[in-house]
């Protein structure tokens, strides 16, 4: 579980975080959603260890980060795992290198444990064949399977997403959103992803915060916000056509 405590950030005179409060829960998928300016990416940066708050704490299984040395620090990143808006593999690597990457620069596992912890992940989204295949190789929707498989293999407590639909067609975007539910769910991972999919709140919105202005407007599941009366919320998440539809189809039900 990942706790925020009244965090605020700033730079220089723009004041972008204004005291958020929430938690994470483990075995979630906790999306962050709202428009753009709106701190999302400052609020992960912030979650992440890369921005450091002015005010407030953020604790991780009750370990506060501020709190902790700089050894301490450095475990509790490699507890967390990325998933990269780009997916952010590396061009001249294989599938099987860009996976083992991380296992080679924190663990001092043999070849042979480390091979046999990429092909388990590689197994697990779905990709069983693809190791000695490059980036260039695949498409769109593996490479986001390989960045997957690579935040996984060092067995995570904590996986963040940012943006992991983008660039995908609504069909693979489904399947990527299932399979990080699925993960979360099967491995007991705090997962936070930042959004702007309509269709991924509908699907694993389990748990969502909606920033504005820097500030936590609402939060709750993808089941209670059809129910909001807050137009803030309702403004945002209705400019979707998707959402319009199951909306109307919502207020049908209950006449």
């Amino acid at each position: 579980m990942i706790e925020v405590n009244n965090i605020h950030k700033s730079f220089g005179d723009n004041h972008v975080l204004k005291g958020i409060s929430t938690t994470f829960e483990k075995g979630k998928t906790n999306l962050i959603i709202g428009s753009s300016g709106s701190g999302k990416t400052v609020f992960v940066k912030c979650l992440l260890g890369l921005f450091k708050p002015e005010e407030g704490t953020i604790s991780y299984d009750g370990r506060i980060y501020s709190e902790l040395t700089l050894a301490e620090r450095r475990n509790l990143r490699q507890e967390m795992g990325m998933v990269f808006q780009g997916s952010a593999l590396f061009d001249s690597m294989t599938v099987e290198g860009n996976v083992m990457f991380p296992l080679e620069m924190f663990t001092k596992q043999s070849r042979s444990e480390m091979l046999e912890r990429v092909n388990f992940v590689l197994q697990r989204v779905n990709l069983p064949d693809a190791n000695n295949r490059f980036p260039a190789e695949i498409s769109g929707g593996m490479k986001k399977r390989v960045a997957i498989a690579r935040a996984i293999v060092m067995k995570p407590k904590y996986l963040f997403c940012d943006e992991p639909n983008s660039g995908l067609d609504p069909k693979t975007a489904i399947i990527i959103d299932n399979l990080i539910q699925e993960i979360t769910q099967e491995y007991d991972i705090t997962t936070v992803i930042n959004s702007h999919d309509m269709n991924s709140v509908m699907e694993i919105g389990e748990k969502i915060i909606f920033l504005k202005d820097g500030h936590k407007e609402w939060e709750g599941s993808n089941k209670e916000i059809f129910k909001t009366d807050n137009a803030a919320v309702t403004n945002f998440v209705y400019s979707s056509e998707l959402f319009k539809k199951v909306r109307q189809m919502y207020i049908e039900e209950r006449n």
